[in-house]
């Protein structure tokens, strides 16, 4: 009994909320979130609009759908990777910076921030859950660094809520950039480099103070 048709159909159909979520990926990206529609998706899927409401009510439950997945997971990462480190806090923090910058600027995902930036007025419900789902669970990550290198002396006592805010918004500009003003840049920009440079600048400045020499 030939059993490769039925086998491919179930690999093809497990499969087939990734794919739709890819192509909603490129839709949004391409279109914005407000006039992008089912029907955009489904013929960017190479699926009828009906199979896409087999798995998501809605084009808002395609979106955050696509930010869990997408987002959500690599940020989930970032934080077992943080419970789990045992060296300095300096190093934590260029750690947990590093690849959410990775992320951000180096993915295609980059342009998820824009759209919820560009879409805000229209949509509040949109903005609440990446709020919620990406931005507080960022910030409080950072916050969590930073006070463990306060708490074992390596940086001096701030607003944890602030540092946090410092860490993260040299980053969501270079994403905004990447994504809206790069396409008129006259040579590749070095992202990379700023990253580096912003977090060298950062752990100056985060650096606890030295005890006066007696």
């Amino acid at each position: 009994m030939d059993t490769a048709k039925p086998q491919r159909w179930k690999r093809r159909k497990a499969a087939r909320p990734h794919e739709i979520l890819e192509a909603a990926m490129g839709v949004f990206a391409q279109r914005g979130f407000a006039r992008t529609r089912m029907e955009d998706i489904a013929r960017h899927a190479g699926v009828t609009k009906g199979t896409i409401y087999l798995y998501f009510d809605n084009k808002e439950a395609v979106f955050e759908s696509l930010v869990r997945e997408s987002i959500g997971s690599a940020l989930g990462q970032v934080v077992d990777n943080v419970g789990r480190f045992e060296g300095s806090s300096r190093e934590l923090l260029r750690f947990a910076l590093t690849a959410i910058a990775q992320f951000m600027l180096m993915s295609d995902r980059a342009v998820l921030p824009k759209i919820v930036v560009a879409e805000a007025g229209n949509f509040p419900e949109m903005v609440r859950f990446y709020r919620t789902e990406v931005i507080d669970n960022g910030l409080a990550l950072l916050s969590r660094v930073f006070t463990r290198g306060v708490e074992r002396g390596e940086f001096r006592p701030l607003v944890p809520q602030h540092v946090a805010r410092l860490c993260i918004a040299p980053l969501l500009l270079a994403a905004i950039w990447h994504t809206t003003f790069a396409q008129f840049d006259s040579e590749s920009y070095d992202y990379d480099g700023l990253i580096e440079t912003h977090i060298d600048v950062l752990l100056r400045g985060l650096a606890a103070e030295e005890e006066p020499s007696s």
